[in-house]
């Protein structure tokens, strides 16, 4: 095969991965400002809470119960519990005992520096968010349960030491229900201690569970996951949402359970890894519930029983995942080749520690990664090029046999061993690289770091399109506002440079379909983040001037 064909069916190929990810890939920006170092520095987590146990109340290891709460004849709605800490603010509902509300206080919802705060649980998630409960519905009443704060004040500021929410209910029967939240000034972590006292006469013998929730949008299926996931033996499950009626329950060694989207995550993990079930549900088109299950209990009358968990609420940051440990860092995933984008991740943001523009990290990046990779770029620039003055002999050939096609490969093959050219040395090399440039565009796309990152002029987020004004109208194919792609258009125009400085293909249909491909990937381009197409435009200056040198030296 001639190597014209080979490389054009390599373009192809990555034509296609490209236009399957532009027309069926979620494109929605959950907007965040980025994740940068002057954010405040992540708490180190405290030692773990103790595992669950059983323990008569009356017994000094045991946590003291709350002051036994009447059961109520009649619903009143509950008090609403503001708490606020410098990284978020949250509403704490009686009803439910559960979070109504959290906002994020270092994100916002858009670039604008007056947007609104990242809000991480919405309206339509509320029910489901450190909803305790039993699987079997042993307890009567304890979903529509109205708790009672023991000694909160409606508003809890916190500042420079950790404060505790303390919300009691017992039911008809007797189980009394304590859930302990303990907040912290400077970690998105919160301590969550849930004590149940079996205060009737008969045993409870259910499987208690806990949830979270995410109200996702329309699609989750990207380059980065978004979705319910979790770490059952010490792996990781990731469950499109598509996915969930023929996937709901996943069973085995739990480190946590919860919901990520492309830059942030809710997850709830025991205290430590314990035996159990992750099962999600998706409520209409929108709405994902991931609820751990734990192991069955045996609670007898008299017997307390205490569950120990901590919840996460925030941006998907690998320092300050890792910072946290119990797995929370392998939430993020950049797919096939994670083990390449990882690396590139942390020296991308080694860069930035001194210089602090992402934009910069970025072109650093990829002259580092062209420094790397040149060995590889000088071979296949060298093959193009022998390939490139062999034309007028293989032009000659083709018009002498094009009747006979046999004829014409046999000369072919022969041309190439008189010569000693390799048809597929300049593609190899070039097939080589691919992983490189795949995990380089899942890790910008993925990393919190660029969102709302500004670089130079009008691009002020790395994590969006490059568009210079807003037209104030919609144009069909380009994601909103609607302006000038400058980078996708410089971009467009390298394509086109390098095209012409390689090879021309001797099939004339192909000579066609070659010189629409900067067109086509500059369409596509438009609406990638331009985080990824400042990285593409520069490996294609890089590429360039390498390919340059290559025919000079080789003229």
């Amino acid at each position: 095969m001639e190597q014209t064909r080979l490389l054009l069916a390599i373009l192809l190929t990555f034509l296609v991965f490209v236009a399957w990810e532009f027309f069926f890939s979620s494109r929605q920006d959950l907007q965040a400002p980025p994740d940068q170092a002057q954010q405040s520095t992540p708490r180190e987590p405290d030692a773990q809470p103790a595992a669950p146990q059983d323990v008569a109340p009356s017994a000094p290891e045991a946590a003291a119960p709350a002051p036994a709460v009447q059961p109520e004849t009649t619903q009143r709605p509950g008090r609403r519990i503001n708490v606020d800490t410098p990284l978020f603010k949250i509403v704490l509902a009686e009803k439910g005992g559960r979070f109504d509300e959290l906002i994020l206080k270092q994100f916002r919802e858009s670039v604008d520096p007056d947007a609104a705060f990242k809000r991480l649980i919405q309206p339509a998630a509320t029910r489901h968010n450190m909803q305790f409960g039993f699987k079997e519905n042993r307890v009567p009443g304890i979903e529509a349960a109205v708790y009672t704060a023991l000694n909160a004040p409606d508003q809890v500021m916190i500042r420079d030491k950790a404060e505790k929410v303390v919300l009691a209910w017992t039911s008809a029967d007797g189980v009394e229900i304590q859930k302990t939240f303990t907040f912290y000034p400077d970690s998105y972590l919160i301590d969550v201690v849930v004590q149940v006292t079996n205060r009737g006469t008969h045993p409870l013998k259910d499987r208690a569970t806990l949830s979270v929730a995410r109200e996702m949008g329309e699609s989750q299926r990207g380059v980065v996951f978004e979705g319910p996931s979790g770490v059952i033996d010490n792996k990781l499950t990731e469950i499109a949402v598509g996915d969930i009626e023929d996937n709901p329950i996943n069973e085995g060694l739990i480190s946590w359970v919860g919901v990520v989207d492309r830059y942030f995550m809710t997850a709830l993990m025991p205290a430590e890894a314990v035996q159990g079930k992750m099962q999600v549900s998706l409520s209409g088109a929108q709405k994902v519930t991931n609820t751990l299950v734990l192991a069955e209990n045996d609670i007898a009358p008299g017997q307390v029983r205490t569950f120990a968990f901590k919840a996460f609420y925030g941006p998907k940051n690998t320092n300050l995942l890792k910072a946290y440990g119990n797995n929370l860092a392998k939430a993020i995933n950049f797919g096939w080749f994670d083990f390449l984008a990882k690396p590139a991740l942390w020296i991308m943001n080694m860069i930035y520690s001194v210089i602090p523009n992402y934009g910069i990290a970025i072109i650093l990046l990829t002259v580092m990664t062209k420094i790397i990779l040149w060995p590889l770029g000088n071979k296949s620039y060298k093959s193009m090029n022998e390939m490139k003055r062999m034309q007028p002999l293989m032009a000659e050939i083709r018009e002498k046999y094009k009747d006979d096609k046999k004829k014409m490969n046999e000369e072919m093959m022969g041309l190439y061993r008189t010569y000693k050219i390799n048809p597929m040395g300049g593609c190899l090399p070039m097939l080589v690289q691919l992983p490189v440039f795949l995990a380089l565009y899942n890790m910008l796309y993925g990393a919190i770091e660029l969102r709302h990152a500004p670089f130079v002029g009008w691009i002020n987020d790395l994590s969006s399109p490059d568009r210079l004004f807003d037209f104030g109208v919609s144009i069909p194919f380009m994601t909103p506002p609607a302006g000038i792609p400058v980078l996708t258009v410089i971009m467009g125009a390298t394509m086109f440079l390098q095209q012409k400085m390689s090879p021309p293909p001797g099939d004339p249909a192909q000579a066609k379909i070659m010189l629409f491909l900067p067109i086509i990937f500059t369409f596509i381009f438009i609406n990638f983040p331009a985080g990824l197409v400042l990285y593409w435009l520069v490996n294609n200056i890089l590429s360039i001037a390498q390919q340059f040198y290559i025919q000079k030296k080789y003229a």
